[in-house]
């Protein structure tokens, strides 16, 4: 079992083991005393975990309410998030109170945008039950929701109180969860580690995470808010996202970011932005785990999404740029040469 402390506006540690989930109430209590807790989490996480996490909570002395939502990537809405924030009024959560995100990337994401506005902020815990939010989501304090017009329009920075990470839940994903997972740590491969790509291959869940956790604590502890370094993390998000919104989300979040990070590498490549072409490199680690890294969409329309993205300053775009296994860059575009940049990733 490993510790990490992520040192930012409110510090708080993340503990990553296996077969801990039973003990979360222990756990917890080192850094939280007995208050009311609300556990958010979807239809599928409640069936699966949600008693267990419930009683060791109550076992600990906590007080303990759930709130469950439909899972899915279409439950990321202003609508949930209301009935999110009308139910914790009713359950009368206090700002001693807190809120514990069980689930994936979409729980988390709406649980701790429900934390960081209802009552003006009240404490939050995540427990990662995917892959994917084990190495990326749970940690760093990005909240949000989607909007009509594109992914985490809306949204605030708020740190977790704790994270608990238990590698065992991984066992009941099935197989397309967890290709969210490999996408984004291949990310975090591509921008610090390259030889992380062995342990992702391995299938080496502790030590894929622990790097993983390693490496977004010193981004984010370095770039809480966003502003530099941090965008780093948006590595095929600016694609990943405009596929993820064309495809009314069908396509999930880890698929699109993949397809992002390859389609963005070669755009980089032919535009001359870098002398490296990292398609092979993403394709050689993504392929074998039965990825389709194919962009079923046209020029002008991932542009249209393209335009939402985060990143975007004034006429300006920063877009990540791979250098070399291991390292990448952000490098300032022009919105007119992103058009241009689109276009010579989607083609053949």
């Amino acid at each position: 079992m490993k510790r990490y402390t992520v040192t930012t506006s409110r510090p708080y540690d993340i503990l990553i083991g296996e077969s801990i989930l039973g003990n979360a109430g222990s756990y917890l209590r080192e850094c939280i005393d007995p208050c009311k807790i609300s556990i958010i989490t979807d239809s599928t996480v409640n069936g699966i975990y949600e008693q267990t996490v419930h009683r060791s909570l109550a076992e600990s002395g906590y007080d303990v309410t759930r709130i469950v939502f439909p899972a899915g990537e279409q439950s990321k809405t202003m609508s949930t998030y209301t009935n999110i924030l009308e139910s914790l009024a009713e359950e009368g959560l206090s700002r001693s109170d807190v809120i514990v995100a069980l689930g994936g990337g979409v729980v988390g994401d709406l649980s701790g945008f429900a934390a960081a506005t209802y009552l003006r902020g009240v404490r939050y815990v995540q427990i990662p039950t995917t892959y994917l939010a084990a190495v990326d989501s749970s940690v760093g304090g990005k909240t949000g929701l989607n909007l009509l017009y594109g992914k985490n329009l809306a949204g605030a920075f708020w740190q977790p109180s704790f994270v608990l990470c238990d590698y065992k839940t991984f066992e009941t994903l099935p197989a397309e969860e967890m290709l969210d997972g490999v996408a984004e740590a291949s990310k975090c491969a591509m921008l610090m580690e390259a030889s992380l790509l062995q342990y992702i291959r391995a299938r080496d869940y502790e030590r894929v995470i622990e790097r993983c956790v390693s490496i977004k604590k010193s981004i984010v502890e370095a770039d809480e808010r966003d502003t530099g370094i941090r965008q780093l993390l948006n590595f095929g998000h600016t694609i990943g996202h405009s596929i993820e919104k064309l495809s009314s989300y069908r396509i999930s979040h880890g698929l699109a970011v993949a397809k992002g990070m390859v389609f963005e590498s070669r755009a980089a490549y032919r535009m001359g932005l870098t002398s490296f072409d990292a398609t092979e490199t993403l394709t050689a680690a993504l392929e074998p785990f039965g990825f389709d890294l194919r962009v079923p969409y046209t020029t002008d329309e991932l542009y249209k999404y393209a335009l939402n993205d985060k990143k975007i300053k004034g006429d300006h775009i920063a877009m990540v740029i791979p250098e070399k296994p291991g390292r990448c860059v952000l490098q300032k575009i022009s919105l007119d040469d992103l058009h241009r940049f689109i276009e010579l990733g989607n083609e053949a």
